[in-house]
């Protein structure tokens, strides 16, 4: 059926997203096949800014994208959608464009799938990273006991580290380990965590903070994210303290520099899914230490 899209489509109004747009944006996301998730879109929507576009007929929104900031200087994308009856007619570059010029000038970073990567491109991101999505029921492998039965499960050794719930007073180390791993205050997004995850572990060594991790809800699953660690075996440590605190399937979206971790992941029983190509835009030079970054919290938020 052709669509009442008018033209041109610079005419389109384009709108910020608020709370009460949290249903219309998860029927968004269903339209183009993905999970409601309304949980995520309401983290998105209170500590990013989405910008939106009204259906002219009156059907939901045409289109969505939002901006999390990160300072003034850098700022991530996601969730950029175009309803399917309006797809291929501009609709993603006119919204792409005015969200980029509402960022004014700061460096700009997504996780952008194989269909939407050559529009990213035309727009003058570029590559510089890979994700793998890994996703199933989590069963931890076998690890050779000392009898070498191989009856003991979880990864090697590391009985230094102890893994434990996050409380409110773990609060600060979390975020000055993470600005530390990210090179940038994260403050604003990590300070909902506690209320939008369903879990949450710090790892702990010598009474340091050395790694954390979450579990919130998506559809029949569970995401684990974000997940930041000194190393894989810390890395390790906390995935196994998170699957076992749920009888769901298990979905993470990994750093495909993480080959260790991901082949562990697959020995757990979980398959490789999609993978989304990291794309940046302006002068903002990488910081942080990508090797304690093993998952993101969400591919919306970077």
């Amino acid at each position: 059926m052709p669509s009442s899209l008018p033209r041109p489509l610079s005419g389109l109004p384009i709108r910020r997203l608020t709370r009460d747009d949290l249903v219309p944006c998860a029927d968004l996301s269903e339209d183009r096949g993905w999970p409601r998730d309304e949980h995520r879109w309401g983290l998105l929507l209170a500590a990013g800014k989405a910008y939106g576009i009204d259906d002219p007929a009156g059907k939901g929104l045409v289109a969505t994208c939002v901006v999390t900031p990160y300072g003034p200087d850098l700022a991530a994308i996601g969730m950029l959608l175009v309803a399917g009856r309006y797809g291929r007619q501009g609709v993603a570059r006119h919204l792409m464009h005015q969200v980029i010029e509402s960022t004014g000038g700061a460096s700009l970073s997504l996780y952008a799938t194989p269909e939407g990567r050559p529009l990213y491109a035309k727009l003058g991101f570029s590559a510089v990273g890979r994700t793998q999505r890994v996703s199933g029921h989590f069963r931890p492998p076998a690890q050779p006991d000392s009898k070498g039965t191989g009856t003991q499960p979880g990864p090697p050794d590391a009985a230094s580290v102890t893994v434990r719930p996050a409380t409110a007073g773990d609060l600060p180390a979390m975020i000055r380990l993470d600005s530390e791993v990210f090179g940038l205050d994260r403050m604003h997004l990590l300070a909902r965590l506690p209320a939008f995850a369903d879990h949450l572990r710090v790892a702990e060594e010598g009474g340091d903070i050395i790694g954390y991790a979450a579990l919130w809800p998506s559809s029949e699953s569970h995401v684990v994210g974000p997940l930041i660690a000194r190393d894989t075996t810390t890395a390790k440590l906390l995935v196994l303290s998170l699957a076992g605190a749920t009888d769901r399937p298990l979905r993470a979206d990994i750093d495909a520099r993480h080959t260790e971790l991901l082949g562990w992941f697959e020995a757990c029983g979980l398959e490789p899914g999609s993978s989304t190509t990291v794309m940046s835009l302006g002068n903002r030079a990488p910081s942080g230490d990508w090797t304690q970054r093993f998952a993101p919290l969400s591919v919306a938020t970077g």
